[in-house]
């Protein structure tokens, strides 16, 4: 009875110490990234700043990733780095949690992103990643959204950025499935690019809509290309699927 109340208490004081650190980190996040967007919004519509937006997004991101390990314990590793491409090229990560939204803005050169619009409408936050020229669709558009994107993507796959896409559209919990988009996978068709497909385990430790960061390592992997030339949209978004939910089911395992 003695040990009981003992692991109890354990328990509970476990679970205090992970509210208050990934309390600390939520603060400490919402602060810094206001800081960083401040000189990234304040270039809004200047171009010839783009690789100082590009630079302190860059920083933003890595402190952002540091902080998560220092306040919450949660560090990362990554397989499979080369199969990104240098320049250009369509990456479909898993879409779990925020944190891969960090992790979007460090493994390629010349990221890009397609997001819903309402991001933009935030207060300085949204000011800033308008500075950098992401693809922003109002997600009810339907097909106008997709052309959208295709005309876009085009446009910034030409200029040798690499679009990141979370084809789900939302965020979904571990094991949860969503049918993808077709924007992206059209995109691939029409430009020739590759898809490379991301699977990675971020809901385990950081869930959507939940404050508390657990520690641990998060598994990335990095899938090799898929050549979308000659495969119908429905045909490829279901290769990149196949791979990724078979890579969770192993990360997973």
């Amino acid at each position: 009875m003695i040990k009981s109340h003992s692991r109890q208490a354990n328990s509970f004081s476990m679970d205090i110490v992970l509210l208050a650190r990934s309390a600390l980190f939520t603060l400490f996040m919402g602060l810094s990234i206001t800081l960083f967007a401040i000189p990234m919004a304040l270039t809004l519509g200047l171009p010839p700043l783009e690789r100082f937006r590009f630079a302190v997004g860059r920083a933003c991101a890595s402190v952002e990733l540091k902080a998560l390990s220092w306040f919450c314990g949660l560090n990362y590793q990554v397989t499979g780095l080369s199969h990104l491409p240098k320049i250009g090229g369509i990456l479909f990560w898993r879409h779990e949690s925020t944190w891969e939204t960090f992790l979007s803005f460090l493994l390629p050169e010349k990221p890009t992103w397609v997001l819903k619009r309402e991001l933009l409408w935030i207060p300085i936050v949204g000011w800033a990643i308008a500075a950098l020229k992401p693809i922003a669709i109002n997600r009810s558009a339907g097909r106008r959204a997709v052309n959208q994107v295709l005309r876009r993507g085009r446009d910034q796959l030409e200029q040798g950025r690499t679009l990141n896409f979370f084809p789900e559209g939302t965020r979904l919990s571990p094991g949860e499935r969503r049918r993808y988009g077709v924007s992206g996978a059209l995109l691939a068709n029409e430009s020739g690019q590759p898809v490379i497909p991301i699977a990675h385990n971020a809901g385990d430790f950081w869930p959507r809509r939940s404050l508390l960061k657990h520690p641990g390592t998060i598994q990335v992997h990095i899938g090799p290309a898929i050549d979308g030339r000659g495969l119908t949209p429905e045909e490829l978004n279901r290769q990149v699927s196949e791979w990724i939910e078979g890579e969770l089911a192993r990360i997973r395992s």
